[in-house]
């Protein structure tokens, strides 16, 4: 077998081994418990005021890259960064969900909050939330 060949195949085996390891390290994340149990939520609750999105006729990819659409639970910040997971409560209601957008651009509102998710805590119109870190 040539050298160039031997050093092909040697890096195709190292490539194989890492992918072999991530799927293995991917797939034995933990028992059942561990996937289906809610991150603690840590630190202080924080009050801020926050709305449901606009209505729009069909989904929008938002600055995060998740498509919004009638069923999509996240709310929209302009300065938590995209995917941080945040508890909401309002109502008596708590629910955890992520940063998926940017946004408000409305004076003294910090959240857009997706309709679906108006819905589950029910929300309407402005209001103040009470909002945490999910550890």
């Amino acid at each position: 077998m040539p050298q160039s060949t031997a050093l092909r195949a040697a890096g195709l085996a190292a490539v194989t081994l890492v992918a072999a390891v991530i799927v293995l390290a991917l797939t034995r994340g933990g028992g059942t418990e561990s996937k289906h149990k809610l991150p603690p939520p840590t630190g202080n609750w924080y009050h801020a005021l926050a709305a449901p999105y606009v209505a729009t006729a069909k989904p929008k990819r938002g600055a995060c890259g998740v498509v919004i659409g009638p069923r999509t639970m996240g709310v929209a910040n302009p300065v938590l960064p995209c995917g941080v997971k945040i508890y909401i409560e309002y109502g008596g209601k708590q629910v955890l969900t992520q940063v998926i957008d940017r946004g408000p651009d409305v004076p003294g509102r910090e959240f857009d909050i997706t309709r679906a998710l108006a819905k589950t805590i029910g929300l309407s119109g402005t209001r103040s939330i009470n909002w945490r870190f999910a550890k």
